[in-house]
């Protein structure tokens, strides 16, 4: 998995996407390219501004107990699985747009670094490790540029 605090390992992830285009078709699932961007930047949303709403106290805590391990634990996610309805991207929208945002919070991470983020509180998790940040951002990425063959 790349370090997403990592010069270079953010630089492996954004070449990867640098590899997409409009056209490139999913090996599995529904998305296309420009959804799969802007699903792929809804974390970065969740924790660089307030778009979304917080999950109320029994909200977090169901998150936590059910979610949290698969989110941010090594376990690679499944092809085809559940999505929260928050990461549902159902229009389309602007390829280069949700391209360039995306490799936009890519590089705020790994320039903020894991110093930052040890500790930080998430939207949904409570406080999480730098590494388990790392994990979500990372572990996130890797299974979509996967999907689409990059």
């Amino acid at each position: 998995m790349e370090n997403m605090f990592e010069k270079t390992g953010a630089e492996n992830i954004i070449a990867r996407i640098n590899n997409l285009t409009p056209d490139t078709k999913p090996q599995w699932g529904k998305m296309t390219v420009d959804q799969m961007f802007a699903h792929c930047n809804v974390p970065y949303d969740m924790t660089y501004s307030d778009l979304y709403k917080k999950p109320g106290a029994i909200g977090k805590f169901m998150l936590k107990l059910f979610v949290k391990n698969s989110v941010v634990g090594p376990k690679p996610y499944p092809k085809n699985g559940r999505t929260a309805p928050d990461f549902i991207i159902k229009d389309q929208r602007n390829f280069e747009e949700e391209k360039q945002q995306l490799i936009d919070n890519i590089n705020k991470t790994q320039s903020l670094g894991a110093n930052h983020f040890d500790g930080k509180e998430s939207h949904s998790f409570g406080a999480l490790t730098a590494g388990e940040w790392n994990t979500m951002f990372a572990k996130h990425l890797d299974h979509h540029l996967t999907q689409f063959g990059v």
